[in-house]
């Protein structure tokens, strides 16, 4: 026999041609099961090896042979497989097998469970039908209508359930059986004899039984009896065929009628994160292909879910113990380390019969807010928490806000209502609320004075000794970490007691005469105004003088003999009187500077007097020319009679000054001191009776009046002496009369 070997690229395996004599009897039936439906895998199973035909047909001629493949989901096996020929191992364990012999064959791998049986048939026929192999459901199966003598066959003509489904010349058809396909198909052959005559020849009838694509899914779940609250995957499992694993599978789970996740999915897998006891439910899941469309459903199973009781009850709270501070929101957090299934948490504060709140949730913590916590929701807090199997309680915790501390308030507290220089005061700093420790800084005038602490909260307080510089300004500061405070600011004045005063004398000599003014000035230098001076004589008062604003203050006296002796004074600001050192004076006769001046006005009046009779010499012997000639009338401005002539060599009459005609003088004299000047000023009365062209005649016996006027003389750069010139001018009469018996 010639056989010839022709590869077709459209089949997996190549066609092998057999130019055959013509058949002899009549065709037989043909009943071909290529592959018999599978059978339920269990879960967790390895998946089905595939047994392959080279070629692959399942019908074959006698005398031909056959070799088979045993394949699992990763590659084909080339060694350690196990063969069966109806259902009878085989001890050939290589990867392929070459049979001869009609029955039903199956093989395993050591990483798949044992394929379905493929039957495989050579028949003595001259024409025969074959199905390529392997065909599942809804995919291509191609018909080959074969003959032992190719060349003499002229049109080959299909059937499908007796009606044609085609015909041609030497061409395969192809066609989709479903799966469970019950239908019959057949093929004939004709052609001519030499002689002219046609012939026609019948296969034997070919029913095809189809491979599921992929068996229904089955659903498992992981752990398989999970505890309430834990996660849970679900997984729906079933396989494709190796040779069809580009094919792509899509699933989707279901708990009763609700779809769980996204819906389809790529993943045979679903984590459900926490599973939850809620009586009888059942799951189930789906799995489908997009081309073809196949759809197929698991069976529907119910999962046990173990319930856990709460355990371990604690609460805690945000911000943590210690740190939360009035105004602040409070979240009490409750949580259970241990339970399952919905809890049932509430909150209480101790002493108050009801609770704060409560929530049920299907978890483990839950938290509650308190919104602005003050300072009377201090206390002992708890929870409890409850899954129908009773409550639990957590530890009491207390809860104390911290508060910010108010404004302080200064309080000064001294021996008296006026502070005296030397006495210890108390600053006393308190704020009516904040938590403690408390921490209290003083200020003077905004200059630190020091700190005091307040551990258990309260007032702090600063002891200070006061001096003068401790006037101004008083002011305190509470800090607790929480915020800081600064009080209002408090005054106070130190009153400082008057120093011994010191007196000094003006003019600053030991011994004056009777008419000096002397100027007593007592000037305590240090003491609160205003100050009230007492001047003493031998401890008689003299007077007294007020300071308003402090500072030194005088007395003027005009000195007689009386006034010789000791002199004191006194200081006192209500706070106690100071008395100062003595100060002896001693008083003779007149005053150097007065002396001088009268000396001066003396010599004036004098040079004046002789001045006027020379002047009344001149006038005479004027005259006394006037009346000789010599001289004409107009020379001079003095009217009278003219001089005689030898009037003009003889000396001036010297005649008395009191027989003499005086007319007022104004003579300026000055008494030595740069800022007095005295205007000496003589005046002549008239005598009762006299007439009134006669001179004016000093007479023995009568009293010239002098006058001195204290002329200021301004200096005009010392505003300051210029007020104190104005507020000492003055006038003062002299008896000129004993000046000059005097001299």
């Amino acid at each position: 026999m010639f056989c010839e070997h022709r590869w077709d690229r459209s089949l997996a395996f190549g066609e092998t041609v057999f130019p055959c004599p013509r058949p002899g009897p009549a065709p037989m039936l043909l009943w071909l099961l290529l592959i018999l439906a599978p059978g339920r895998q269990p879960a967790g199973a390895l998946p089905k090896a595939l047994l392959l035909l080279k070629p692959p047909w399942s019908t074959a001629f006698e005398g031909e042979t056959v070799t088979l493949f045993c394949k699992d989901h990763h590659s084909l096996a080339w060694e350690y497989v196990s063969w069966y020929h109806n259902e009878t191992p085989l001890r050939k364990q290589s990867g392929r097998l070459q049979i001869s012999k009609s029955g039903h064959y199956r093989c395993k791998t050591q990483r798949s469970s044992l394929s379905d049986p493929v039957h495989v048939q050579f028949l003595p026929d001259w024409l025969v039908l074959q199905a390529s192999h392997p065909a599942f459901e809804r995919d291509k199966v191609v018909l080959r209508c074969r003959g032992k003598e190719e060349e003499d066959i002229m049109e080959r003509t299909y059937y499908k359930n007796e009606e044609k489904i085609g015909s041609s010349y030497n061409s395969n058809i192809t066609v989709y059986p479903a799966f469970n396909d019950d239908s019959t198909y057949r093929c004939t052959a004709s052609g001519m004899y030499i002689l002219g005559m046609s012939w026609t020849e019948t296969s034997r009838p070919l029913k095809i039984q189809v491979q599921e694509l992929f068996p229904s899914p089955v659903l498992t779940a992981s752990p398989s009896w999970p505890i309430e609250g834990s996660p849970v995957t679900l997984t729906c499992e079933t396989w494709l065929p190796p040779l069809t694993s580009r094919t792509r599978l899509q699933f989707c789970f279901f708990k009763e009628h609700r779809a769980l996740g996204a819906g389809w999915s790529n993943s045979p897998e679903l984590q459900i994160p926490t599973m939850w006891s809620e009586g009888t439910a059942s799951y189930w899941c789906q799995a489908r292909t997009v081309i073809p469309r196949i759809l197929k459903t698991s069976p529907r199973s119910q999962i046990r879910v173990h319930r856990v009781p709460v355990s371990d009850v604690n609460l805690e709270t945000q911000p943590p113990v210690g740190q939360l501070i009035e105004g602040e929101d409070l979240v009490l957090i409750c949580s259970v380390a241990a339970g399952t299934g919905t809890v049932t948490f509430s909150w209480h504060r101790e002493g108050s019969e009801r609770s704060l709140g409560r929530k049920t949730q299907n978890a483990l913590s839950a938290e509650l807010r308190i919104a602005s916590v003050r300072e009377q929701d201090a206390g002992r807090y708890y929870c409890a928490a409850d899954n129908l199997d009773g409550p639990v309680l957590s530890k009491r915790i207390r809860i104390t806000p911290r508060v910010p501390v108010s404004r302080p308030v200064l309080t000064i507290r001294g021996p008296r209502s006026q502070a005296v220089e030397g006495d210890v005061v108390e600053l006393r700093c308190e704020a009516q609320r904040g938590s403690p420790p408390i921490l209290y800084r003083f200020y003077h005038e905004d200059v630190p004075l020091g700190s005091s602490s307040a551990p258990s909260g309260g007032e702090a307080s600063l002891n200070l000794s006061l001096t003068a510089e401790h006037s101004g300004n008083y002011s305190c500061e509470a800090n607790n970490s929480l915020r800081v405070q600064r009080s209002k600011m408090v005054s106070l004045s130190i009153t400082v007691p008057v120093s011994h005063p010191v007196l000094t004398l003006n003019p600053d000599v030991a011994q004056a005469m009777v008419g000096d003014v002397l100027e007593l000035r007592c000037e305590a230098q240090r003491g609160s105004p205003p100050i009230l001076y007492w001047f003493y004589h031998e401890d008689v008062i003299l007077g007294n003088t007020s300071a308003p604003f402090g500072g030194g203050a005088s007395f003027n006296l005009s000195l007689t003999t009386e006034h010789s002796g000791n002199y004191s004074c006194g200081a006192d600001n209500g706070l106690g009187a100071q008395s100062s050192e003595t100060v002896s004076l001693n008083i003779t006769g007149l005053c150097k500077n007065k002396v001088t001046h009268i000396t001066v006005g003396v010599i004036g009046c004098l040079l004046s007097m002789l001045g006027l009779a020379a002047t009344a010499a001149l006038v005479g012997r004027f005259r006394t020319q006037r009346k000789s000639g010599a001289i004409p009338r107009n020379i001079g401005s003095v009217p009278g009679p003219d001089p005689p002539a030898q009037a003009l060599h003889s000396p001036p009459s010297l005649s008395r000054p009191a027989l003499m005609e005086l007319q007022p003088l104004y003579s300026n004299v000055s008494p030595g001191d740069d800022d007095l000047v005295y205007s000496q000023i003589w005046i002549r009365q008239h005598r009762e009776g006299s007439p009134a062209h006669s001179p004016r005649t000093h007479q023995k016996g009568e009293e010239p009046a002098i006058v001195y006027s204290e002329v200021k003389r301004a200096d005009p750069y010392d505003p300051a002496r210029q007020d104190r010139e104005e507020a000492a001018e003055g006038y003062e009469n002299v008896p000129c009369t004993s000046l000059a018996l005097d001299h």
